[in-house]
């Protein structure tokens, strides 16, 4: 499938507080993710969406970094076979690592990825909120706290694992597909001008 199964709104039909954000996010990035517009056909579910996000994906407190949430969500993403997810958040990944090859190795198999043993620690716990959610024991916070992760750090995986499996429900039924500028973003580094 290559275009959606719901057509995007017109950006400029938009209420302003969701039509500012969109274009803020297309003079940051260089286009608009279409994830902006896909989700912009209902307002209230826009802003409710980018407001929980914004609270997983922005925050500062916790020990985990921006590029271990997009490992988080790119891992979970391809277990949930969401293309939109794995190319999109993949791209941020290899950005904010600044590793080329870590978004497709943890999307293929995050078990013989070039992570560290803290990394892998948290996708073994994300992948078991993915897949077997109710299957935690207090062993798996005993295994996170080995690596530092303390229990809201914790409940960060767990928050980004089950928002963006709603996310990638969303996008796949949806027929979302990834911008093509996803695909080349952060495989090659940056030519200064």
């Amino acid at each position: 499938m290559t275009t959606p199964r719901y057509a995007h709104p017109d950006l400029n039909s938009l209420p302003e507080d969701i039509r500012a954000r969109i274009l803020e996010v297309q003079e940051k990035a260089g286009f608009i993710p279409n994830v902006f517009l896909a989700f912009a056909r209902r307002p209230a579910e826009w802003r409710a969406f980018f407001a929980y996000h914004d609270a997983l994906m922005l925050k500062e407190e916790g020990s985990l970094t921006k590029g271990e949430r997009e490992m988080i969500v790119t891992t979970t993403s391809a277990a949930n076979q969401c293309l939109y997810c794995v190319v999109a958040h993949g791209a941020i990944l290899r950005i904010y690592e600044k590793k080329p090859l870590v978004a497709d190795q943890v999307a293929v198999n995050y078990r013989k990825a070039d992570i560290s043993p803290r990394q892998r620690a948290m996708l073994d716990f994300a992948m078991k909120v993915c897949q077997n959610s109710h299957a935690i024991e207090e062993t798996d916070f005993t295994a996170l706290h080995a690596h530092g992760f303390d229990d809201e750090d914790i409940w960060d995986i767990a928050a980004i694992t089950a928002f963006f499996g709603l996310s990638n429900r969303m996008a796949s039924f949806a027929g979302m597909m990834p911008n093509p500028e996803f695909y080349a973003m952060g495989r090659l580094p940056k030519t200064k001008a």
